[in-house]
């Protein structure tokens, strides 16, 4: 683990406490890059990009003790990022879509509420991640997406519904 002296060591361009940081965190960057992509290559680029962007820009950290809600919030950004210039990709012609041998997946129920989740907007999926996967308390939480605790707590409660409800339509359609 790293401490308070490190992070400040490292705004001042300590490359070792740079790296120590960096080995802490890139479990937990990894996993929340991955909740948004879903594909391993694309949440490790992600990761990459986020420790690069940390690392040009770490002497603008505010306050060390934040420095993980910081770092956390690089991640997502480039996590959002990433999934826009996805949307901007071209799709194949259909000629080429129907020329290729389509294959039936049998697809696990656990996946449902995967599912659920990329269904909702930027701000409650954020939410959703950082509180369940993360385990975060709402504090860090709205520090973490600059926001104040009230608004975390109704967009939580608000995702909640909204992941209930697009659950509840899964089970009613099989």
């Amino acid at each position: 683990m790293y401490t308070e002296k490190d992070v400040k060591k490292a705004m001042k361009g300590h490359k070792k406490s740079i790296e120590k940081i960096m080995e802490n965190e890139k479990g937990r960057l990894y996993r929340i890059a991955y909740l948004y992509v879903k594909n391993e290559d694309n949440a490790v680029d992600i990761v990459q990009d986020a420790v690069y962007k940390a690392y040009i820009s770490i002497h603008r950290v505010k306050d060390p003790l934040l420095f993980s809600a910081w770092l956390k919030r690089i991640t997502i950004n480039c996590a959002l990022d990433f999934l826009k210039q996805q949307k901007k990709v071209v799709p194949l012609i259909n000629e080429i879509v129907e020329s290729i041998p389509t294959k039936t997946v049998e697809v696990d129920g656990s996946l449902d509420l995967y599912n659920a989740i990329d269904q909702l907007n930027e701000r409650h999926k954020s939410i959703i991640i950082l509180k369940y996967y993360e385990d975060l308390p709402n504090k860090e939480i709205a520090e973490i997406l600059d926001c104040p605790e009230g608004t975390v707590k109704s967009n939580l409660h608000r995702a909640l519904q909204l992941l209930r409800g697009y659950l509840k339509e899964d089970c009613i359609n099989e």
